[in-house]
């Protein structure tokens, strides 16, 4: 992003201003709410959410800074709850899509990696990091943990899709390597306790038209 296109100190600090008055307003709502479908609840939470989403955004633009906040979209898109009452294990499933958009910079972190330890993945493997996408795929993964990839995905050519994080509980623990050649194939809806999603459906049309009722009712 050049800096003609990057939000201003003020606007940064608006977001944040935004978000204080949607958190004020959506704990106004739940201390007075009318029942547990209350459409107040409803709305201030999806102020909530635009508002913090909007201020992640642009404090990212900005600053090339993130907030620990994941809002989870308002829609329950699980079945109904059917796992343990008290969980004495769980299993904690994430997924987030990258779009390679830039493979000239990938490819060079990866050969920065691999110079600073080419031993590491081996000498055949090291000679093709600076030209095989698959292979510095590989070398980014194995140097740093995914957190730290979403943080700065940009550094390393990449470009954020949908992502989400279940939480789903257990009876126990499995055996050790139970389940390793397929990891995924027993994540169970109704054993969610909870989830948290990221997704472009989020526009910044829906994002300003929140921010403008916000702005209308403050």
């Amino acid at each position: 992003m050049s800096d003609a296109a990057q939000p201003t100190a003020d606007e940064v600090r608006a977001a944040a201003e935004a978000v204080k008055a949607a958190l004020d307003r959506h704990l106004e709502a739940v201390e007075n709410r009318t029942g547990e479908d209350d459409p107040a609840v409803y709305d201030a939470f999806n102020v909530l959410a635009a508002a913090a989403e909007a201020y992640d955004e642009r404090l990212y633009d900005r600053y090339d800074e993130v907030t620990p906040f994941e809002i989870p979209g308002a829609d329950d898109s699980l079945p109904p709850y059917e796992g343990p009452e008290e969980p004495n294990a769980l299993s904690v499933l994430i997924r987030r899509d990258y779009a390679v958009v830039e493979p000239p910079r990938l490819l060079a972190q990866a050969q920065r990696i691999a110079a600073v330890d080419p031993d590491e993945d081996g000498q055949e493997n090291g000679s093709l990091v600076g030209t095989s996408v698959h292979a510095a795929l590989g070398v980014l993964f194995g140097e740093y943990e995914p957190d730290e990839i979403a943080s700065r995905h940009k550094e390393f050519g990449l470009e954020e899709g949908d992502s989400t994080l279940w939480v789903s509980a257990a009876d126990e623990l499995p055996e050790p390597g139970e389940w390793l050649s397929t990891p995924f194939d027993q994540a169970d809806p109704q054993r969610v306790v909870c989830r948290f999603d990221v997704s472009s459906v989020f526009d910044e049309d829906e994002l300003d038209e929140d921010l403008d009722d916000l702005d209308s009712t403050a």
